[in-house]
């Protein structure tokens, strides 16, 4: 559990890192700090967890990763609403890290496939909204490209 939770998280953390570029946002900027922290933090709780192998420390360690990761994510999308088009994913991804943080302590009882599978379950949600909103960019880009 520990290795494979944990290379879930770092891998989010790191993605996240590196796709700020993508999003338009210098590191430097306010919503480009809110990222960088969101992606640090997940790699931290990532690490953490790949050397720290128990339910209980997975569950807290994960939960409070995934926690702070969407309350960035949150404020990233209410700061730039009606401004950015990742503005509402942001939101729905900050809610789903908010609820499946939320989540995890609930299920330490149940072993390490529970977490797992509620960590998974965020993560695959998570997965087809990001999925979602790429083909949506794609798709406007070349609608707003083809009108002359």
């Amino acid at each position: 559990m520990g290795w494979t939770g944990g290379l879930y998280l770092l891998a989010t953390g790191a993605v996240t890192l590196w796709g700020i570029p993508a999003t338009g946002f210098a590191r430097d900027s306010g919503t480009g700090k809110l990222l960088s922290a969101a992606g640090s933090v997940l790699s931290g709780a990532g690490f953490a967890v790949l050397l720290l192998h128990s339910d209980l420390l997975f569950a807290t360690i994960a939960a409070l990763g995934l926690g702070v990761a969407g309350a960035l994510e949150l404020a990233c999308g209410v700061r730039n609403r009606g401004r950015h088009p990742l503005a509402r994913d942001w939101i729905t991804s900050g809610i789903i890290s908010l609820g499946t943080a939320a989540a995890l302590p609930f299920f330490i009882g149940l072993g390490a496939h529970a977490l797992l599978g509620v960590a998974g379950g965020g993560a695959i949600i998570s997965g087809v909204l990001w999925v979602l909103s790429g083909l949506t960019l794609r798709h406007d880009s070349r609608s707003a490209a083809a009108k002359p």
